[in-house]
């Protein structure tokens, strides 16, 4: 089964005990008293903002430092990992204890994030830091020129802010009023109010895309 998803990700390793390692939840490792990968997580967050810095350096030499950053943060967040996640199906591999398996635990995106992480760090054990780098870059190139983009301008929720706030402080509130789909696949709802005033609502696949999305509603309707 693990071979499905060594042919997703593009990589086949050699000792498949590292794998399994890298998907084991603590609340299974805890369970079944083996090792969780909250090691692998810790080497493999590492690895991966190293790598993504990297290359971001190398890719776009017209950025200033502070735009770098910026774009860095973006790409190597929790929402981009989720998404990888999600693209080579990690929670049908994820092995989560009897609590968190009823609670859909494997689908969690917090869960499957930290896996992604845990996994970079299996495959810099397994094949070295080159195969590791490789991995990073398929799955996040297109996040990272997306980004580098829009480095220049500002988000939705900042403009709206601005626009607000240029006769004096207000209160802008951004609420989830829905969500619908499974935990793999959901679709959030969020209302954005200005003074306890509703402007608009959004939508997306993430909190902070929905945000940004009733932000974006928000000032078209303003306009």
């Amino acid at each position: 089964m693990l071979e499905d998803l060594e042919q997703s990700i593009g990589y086949v390793f050699k000792e498949k005990g590292l794998l399994r390692n890298a998907l084991t939840h603590t609340s299974y490792a805890y369970e079944n008293k083996i090792a969780s990968n909250e090691k692998l997580e810790f080497l493999g967050d590492s690895i991966l903002e190293f790598i993504s810095s990297k290359y971001i350096y190398e890719k776009h030499p017209n950025l200033k430092e502070g735009e770098m950053t910026k774009v860095r943060a973006e790409v190597v967040c929790e929402d981009s990992l989720y998404e990888v996640a999600q693209k080579h199906n990690f929670s049908d591999f994820l092995l989560v204890g009897r609590s968190e398996a009823f609670c859909h635990g494997n689908e969690k995106p917090a869960i499957l994030a930290d896996s992604v992480e845990a996994v970079i760090a299996a495959i810099y054990f397994d094949g070295g830091l080159e195969k590791a780098e490789e991995f990073i870059i398929n799955n996040l190139k297109e996040k990272i020129a997306i980004s580098t983009k829009n480095v220049g301008m500002k988000d939705h929720k900042t403009v709206l802010q601005e626009k607000l706030q240029q006769h004096g402080d207000v209160i802008i509130k951004y609420e989830v009023i829905d969500t619908k789909g499974p935990d793999h696949d959901k679709t959030f709802f969020v209302k954005v109010e200005c003074n306890g005033k509703s402007l608009a609502t959004g939508s997306g696949k993430t909190k902070k895309s929905a945000e940004m999305n009733a932000a974006e509603n928000a000032l078209k309707v303003l306009e």
